[in-house]
């Protein structure tokens, strides 16, 4: 497996982990984890039939069909979370994200590691009022696209304003703060004072971010 992302997320694992890929697309991560035994058990998933199909066509190929079951299942509505501990969900939206998390049973899932492609600071906040909170995150750059990659677990977290937007500060992630803020500039400047809402919202999580980060960006290139 080729893949900073899938990799990056496989980080995240730990040998005790009984795992479900929600949305496994073609089985790499799941098969990833069972190669390299980095689990104790792997469950892939997809709601679609025909990405499922690719999925098990790839497990059989790499003669694990007797190690990693699949099933066909929107998020985990069909899936026996008595057999699990720890989701994996990558590569949707947050909207669909918080959607899967709604059956999400507390008392069995006490990690789950999620790649979200938007709404960041929505993922945060929403996760943590389903007692689910955010211990570290790593970034990564494939492709042309950044991609967060968040450790959330039941363990209590008190998190700053600032962390719910931008993640839990990291050295590592440096990089991605200097984008952001590149970003932010950008979308500044196209949003005229007739929009003032959004541009004192906009021009609030610059001024958030500046605190938070450019001193210490600064300070590492010195």
């Amino acid at each position: 497996m080729n893949s900073i992302r899938l990799k990056t997320i496989a980080s995240f694992i730990e040998k005790e982990d009984k795992v479900v890929d929600v949305g496994c697309d073609h089985a790499y991560l799941a098969i990833y984890l069972m190669k390299q035994e980095l689990c104790q058990n792997v469950i892939a998933t997809d709601i679609n039939q025909n990405a499922l199909k690719i999925a098990e066509n790839h497990i059989k190929k790499e003669g694990l069909e007797e190690k990693i079951p699949t099933i066909l299942s929107d998020g985990l509505k069909n899936v026996d979370q008595n057999v699990i501990n720890t989701v994996v969900i990558s590569g949707m939206g947050t909207a669909t994200i918080l959607h899967i998390l709604e059956n999400v049973l507390k008392e069995r899932i006490k990690k789950i590691i999620i790649q979200s492609n938007n709404d960041l600071s929505r993922l945060r906040k929403e996760t943590k009022k389903k007692g689910y909170y955010l211990q570290q995150e790593k970034v990564v750059f494939e492709k042309g696209h950044y991609y967060v990659i968040g450790i959330y677990t039941t363990e209590k977290n008190k998190m700053k304003k600032r962390e719910l937007y931008f993640g839990i500060f990291s050295k590592e992630n440096i990089f991605y703060y200097e984008y952001l803020w590149k970003e932010y500039q950008n979308i500044n400047k196209k949003i005229s004072y007739k929009h003032i809402k959004k541009k004192i919202k906009v021009l609030y999580q610059m001024h958030l971010l500046k605190k938070y980060v450019l001193f210490v960006v600064f300070k590492e290139k010195m």
